[in-house]
C-alpha cells in the first residue's frame, strides 16, 4: 500500500499529484490531512495483495473533504451511505464517538473508574458507576431490543440500514489504522476501549440514551441512589395516604432548575425564518444557531449525505448520529430550539405498611419491583471488581428520590417517572425523512409521521418563501382536564411552580394514565392537532421561551399546560432575537446579508432596556462604582470583542436575583398585550440591582479586570486544546445575547473571565435563490475536529471570532473547487 506525506510531494515534487488510497488498506487514513495541496482519489491501478480472492465490499462510499475538513459522502445506497459517514466521524471526532459507545455499553467503570465523573454537557450528570447501572438495567431488560422489534415505535429499514453501515464505518476506519495505538489524536490514542467492535446495539443506545436526556437520564443520580426509607412511624393508616405539601418550598426557580430548566446552563438555541413577503429575494431565508456544549458527545459535526438522484441533505450531526439533525436540502433548511415541554410525568403511589408496597387501582396491592445490576469497575491498582446497585420500578418507570423537587421516597409515598421519549426510537427516521422534505408543511408531516422529534421545537423556511414554526415534539398526552383530575398535593404544587403535572399512580393504568389521540404516532403521546404549529409567509422565531409567540402577529393559545405557559414573559433573549427582524423591516426587507448579519451584531437587549432614562448609570453610581461608572456610561451597548465596559454589565445583571428579573425591579410590569417591550423601566432605587451591581464591580477588582478592557481579552474559546482566541457575545436569557456563550467546565484558558465552552455552535445561514441555487453560509464555532493537533480544531473558531463565515459547498461545482481530499472507502 502506497502512502505519502502530503508535505513530501509537496516539498520534493513541488507540484499537485494524484495517489490511491483504499480505506481496507494498513496505513490508509492514519491522519488528518496537513494541507489542502494534495488531492486523494482511488483507482483500480493499485489493489491490495490478495483482494481478489475476498468477498465482494458491501459498503462503498466516496468522502471528500473540503475546506475545514467538512466531508461529502456520497454513495448509491443508504447502508453506504452511513458505512462512509461512520467512517468519517471516527476520523475527526473518535475519542468523543467512542466515549459514546462505552456510554451506551456500560461499560465506563470498567474502563475510566468507577468514581470517575460522567457529564454530558446538557442534563445528565453523576458518576460513572451510576451511569453504568441504568444503562445495564436497560440492556438487561432489553429496552432498545424490545423498540427495534416494534413495528410502530421502532425505527424503519433506511434508518437501520444507515446505523448498520455507521457501526461497519466506524470499525473500518480504526481497522485501517491498525488500532487504537495509532489513532491521531493523543487524549484516546492506545485506550483500551478504543477498539474495531462497535455493533448496531451500541449506536442504538447511544440514540436511545440522547432521547431521554432530559427525563430519565436527568434523574440518573435520582434514580441510582434511591432506596427505602426507614419508617419510623409504625402505625401508618391501613389506605395509606399521599405525602402532605411541606410547610418550606422551593421558589419557582429552583424547581424549575432542578427538572431540568435553568437558563444559566445556556443549553438552547435561537432561529429565524424569513418568508417571502418579508424577504427580499421573495424566497424563504433561515438563520439557526443551535447553544450547545463545545465538548462531550453533543458537539456537532459538519456532513453531507448524497445518493445521486434521492437524497441530498447537508447541515451538522451529533457525535453518534448518522443522519442530518439540523441543515437543508434544495428546497427547505431547518433547525431546533429546545422545547419547554415536558417528555415525562411523575406519579405518586401511596405506600401500605412498607415503603416498597403501594396501592394500584381496583384496590390492588403491589410489591416495587427491586432489579440488581452487576457492574464492573476498575480499581485504583488497575484490577477488575463486580460492584452491585439496585434501582427500583413501577409498571410506568423508575422511581426517584428527589428532595430538591418536592418528590423523596418518603415513609407516606414514593414517585416514579413514565417517560414517553423512553417509549420510541424514532428519532432518526424523523430527522432522515425530514430531509427529503420539499416544502415546511412537508417537512412538518414528515416530522409528524416519523413521531419521533424527542425535545425540540422546529424552525423551517423554503424555496417558496413559506415559513413554519412548530413544537410537534414528544410530549405525554395529559390534557389539564385530566391533569386537574388526577394530580396530588405534591402534583399540584409542582405544577404551580414548573408547569409540571404529579399524577396519581394509584391510577396510573386506568383513569389517569396518558390518553391517545387519533393523529399521534403511538398511544399516549399528544398528537399533531393538540400541538402548537403556525405556517406563515412573513417570519417565524423561537429562543426556547414557549411556543405562544412565534411572531408578534401571532398567538398560539390553548394548548395543554405540559407543552408550555401561555401569555408568559419573554426572555431577553427571545426579545432580542425579535428586536433584530423588527428592527430591520423598518428599513426594508431582510436581505441574506441582514440576516446572517444579525449573527454577529451582539446586541445586548437587557443593556438597551436598562440604559433606558438613564436607569443603568443611576444604578452604577448609587454603587459607588467609581470608574466601572464611567466604563459603563461609555460602553457602546454590544458584546463585541472591542466592547469596553461589557464585563461590568454581564457580572451585573448575572447577580440579580433570579426571582426579581420578572418582578419588581421593573416599574412597568409584563404586560400579554405587549411581550416584547415589557418588562420595562428598571427601578433604580431597588437595593437587590444596587447590591447586584456592588457585587459586580467587588468581583472584577478582586479579579484584577479593568472594568474597561476590551471584552475580547476578558472572554475567549476554552474547549479542549483551543488557543485563546478572543470571542464576542455573552449571557444570553439574562443579559439578552442572541449570539449566547457560557463558560461550563473549561478545558483550557481557565485564567480568563470567560473562556466558552457552550454555546452558539453550528450556525447556518441558508437562503434559497433562483434557478435551484442555496446560498449557504456556516460556521461551526469550535471546529470540526475535537482533537488540538488538526488543522480543523480551532480554524472555524478564528473566523467566528472575526465574525466571519464559511461558504458551505452545496454543488458539484463548488465542491471540487473547495476539495482538499477525495477517499473511497469500502468494507463488509
Amino acid at each position: 500500500m502506497l502512502t505519502v506525506s502530503s508535505r513530501r510531494l509537496s516539498g520534493a515534487l513541488g507540484l499537485a499529484l494524484t495517489i490511491t488510497v483504499l480505506a481496507a488498506g494498513a496505513g490508509a487514513g492514519t491522519s488528518e490531512p496537513a494541507s489542502a495541496q494534495v488531492q486523494q482519489s482511488a483507482s483500480a491501478a493499485v489493489r491490495e495483495p490478495g483482494a481478489a480472492k475476498r468477498k465482494k465490499p458491501r459498503y462503498r462510499a466516496t468522502i471528500v473533504r473540503t475546506k475545514h475538513g467538512i466531508p461529502h459522502i456520497t454513495a448509491r445506497n443508504y447502508g453506504s451511505l452511513g458505512f462512509g459517514s461512520g467512517y468519517a466521524a471516527m476520523e475527526t471526532n473518535g475519542c468523543t464517538l467512542a466515549d459514546v459507545l462505552i456510554t451506551a455499553r456500560g461499560t465506563r467503570s470498567r474502563y475510566l473508574g468507577a468514581e470517575g465523573t460522567y457529564r454530558d454537557g446538557v442534563s445528565v450528570s453523576g458518576t460513572n458507576l451510576q451511569m453504568d447501572a441504568l444503562v445495564t438495567d436497560l440492556r438487561n431488560r432489553k429496552v432498545v431490543e424490545r423498540l427495534l422489534a416494534d413495528p410502530v415505535a421502532g425505527p424503519g429499514k433506511e434508518t437501520r440500514a444507515m446505523v448498520t453501515g455507521y457501526v461497519a464505518g466506524v470499525n473500518k476506519y480504526l481497522r485501517s489504522i491498525g488500532g487504537a495505538k495509532n489513532y491521531p489524536d493523543r487524549a484516546c490514542r492506545g485506550a483500551a476501549y478504543l477498539r474495531p467492535n462497535a455493533t448496531t446495539l451500541d449506536v442504538w443506545y447511544g440514540i436511545y440514551l440522547a432521547n431521554i436526556l432530559g427525563s430519565t437520564g436527568h434523574f440518573l443520580q435520582q434514580i441510582v441512589g434511591a432506596s427505602p426509607p426507614t419508617l419510623t412511624d409504625p402505625g401508618l393508616p391501613d389506605l395509606g395516604s399521599f405525602a402532605p405539601v411541606p410547610t418550606e418550598v422551593p421558589s419557582a426557580e429552583d424547581m424549575q432548575k432542578a427538572l431540568g430548566k435553568d437558563p444559566s446552563t445556556g443549553f438552547g438555541s435561537n432561529a429565524t425564518a424569513i418568508g417571502r413577503s418579508a424577504s427580499s429575494t421573495g424566497r424563504g431565508m433561515l438563520l439557526g444557531n443551535p447553544h450547545f456544549p463545545w465538548t462531550g458527545r453533543y458537539r456537532f459535526s459538519q456532513q453531507h449525505l448524497t445518493i445521486p438522484g434521492k437524497y441530498d441533505v447537508a447541515g451538522a450531526s451529533l457525535i453518534g448520529s448518522p443522519v442530518i439533525n439540523i441543515g437543508w436540502n434544495k428546497n427547505v433548511a431547518w433547525s431546533h430550539t429546545v422545547s419547554t415541554g415536558y417528555r415525562f410525568t411523575p406519579y405518586e403511589y401511596r405506600t401500605l405498611v412498607s415503603p416498597t408496597t403501594y396501592l394500584s387501582g381496583n384496590g390492588l396491592i403491589r410489591q416495587l419491583e427491586r432489579r440488581i445490576v452487576t457492574v464492573t469497575v476498575k480499581r485504583p491498582d488497575g484490577s477488575l471488581a463486580k460492584v452491585t446497585e439496585d434501582l427500583y420500578r413501577t409498571p410506568q418507570g423508575y422511581v426517584i428520590d428527589d428532595p430538591s423537587t418536592l418528590m423523596g421516597w418518603t415513609p407516606l409515598s414514593f414517585f416514579a417517572i413514565r417517560d414517553a421519549n423512553g417509549e420510541q426510537l424514532r428519532t432518526l427516521d424523523t430527522f432522515f425523512d425530514m430531509g427529503r422534505a420539499g416544502s415546511v408543511r412537508d417537512l412538518i408531516a414528515r416530522q409528524d409521521r416519523g413521531g419521533g422529534m424527542p425535545w425540540v421545537n422546529t424552525i423551517a423556511a423554503d424555496r417558496a418563501g413559506n415559513v413554519a414554526y412548530a413544537d410537534h415534539s414528544v410530549v405525554p398526552n395529559v390534557s389539564n382536564a385530566m391533569a386537574d383530575r388526577c394530580m396530588t398535593p405534591i402534583g399540584r404544587l409542582t405544577q404551580a411552580l414548573a408547569g409540571l403535572p404529579g399524577l396519581d399512580g394509584t391510577f396510573a393504568d386506568s383513569s389517569c394514565a396518558w390518553g391517545t389521540d387519533a393523529d399521534a404516532a403511538r398511544p399516549g403521546v399528544l398528537g399533531p392537532k393538540n400541538m402548537p404549529v403556525a405556517y406563515r409567509t412573513d417570519w417565524v422565531m423561537n429562543a426556547n421561551d414557549s411556543y405562544w409567540l412565534p411572531n408578534p402577529a401571532q398567538q398560539l393559545n390553548g394548548f395543554a399546560r405540559i407543552i408550555g405557559c401561555e401569555k408568559c414573559e419573554r426572555t431577553m433573549r427571545t426579545r432580542m432575537v425579535s428586536q433584530y427582524v423588527l428592527d430591520r423591516l423598518k428599513k426594508g426587507k431582510v436581505t441574506p446579508a441582514s440576516l446572517r448579519g444579525t449573527q454577529h451584531q451582539n446586541r445586548v437587549r437587557a443593556g438597551e432596556v436598562m440604559r433606558a432614562n438613564g436607569d443603568l448609570d443611576k444604578v452604577c453610581q448609587a454603587a459607588g462604582g467609581g470608574q466601572a461608572c464611567v466604563a459603563l456610561a461609555k460602553w457602546d451597548g454590544h458584546s463585541n470583542t472591542t466592547s469596553r465596559g461589557y464585563q461590568v454589565f454581564q457580572e451585573f445583571v448575572t447577580r440579580i436575583p433570579d426571582s426579581l428579573l420578572s418582578g419588581s425591579i421593573w416599574k412597568v410590569p409584563f404586560d400579554a398585550q405587549d411581550p416584547l417591550n415589557t418588562p420595562r423601566d428598571l427601578d433604580e432605587t431597588n437595593g437587590n440591582v444596587i447590591g447586584a451591581m456592588k457585587s459586580a464591580i467587588a468581583h472584577l477588582e478582586k479579579r484584577k479586570i479593568a472594568p474597561d478592557a476590551p471584552w475580547g481579552s476578558l472572554q475567549v474559546a476554552g474547549d479542549r486544546g483551543a488557543p485563546a482566541i478572543p470571542l464576542g457575545g455573552g449571557n444570553g436569557d439574562l443579559a439578552g445575547n442572541a449570539n449566547a456563550l457560557a463558560s461550563v467546565d473549561p478545558v483550557t484558558n481557565a485564567g480568563y473571565l470567560s473562556p466558552i465552552t457552550f454555546g452558539s455552535s453550528h450556525i447556518q445561514a441558508i437562503a434559497f435563490g433562483d434557478r435551484g441555487r442555496v446560498n449557504a453560509r456556516t460556521i461551526l464555532t469550535y471546529g470540526q475536529s475535537e482533537n488540538p493537533w488538526s488543522p480543523w480544531s480551532s480554524d472555524q473558531t478564528r473566523l467566528f471570532g472575526r465574525k466571519q463565515w464559511v461558504v458551505f459547498p452545496w454543488t458539484d461545482a463548488q465542491i471540487r473547487k473547495q476539495r482538499i481530499s477525495t477517499v473511497r472507502v469500502r468494507g463488509r
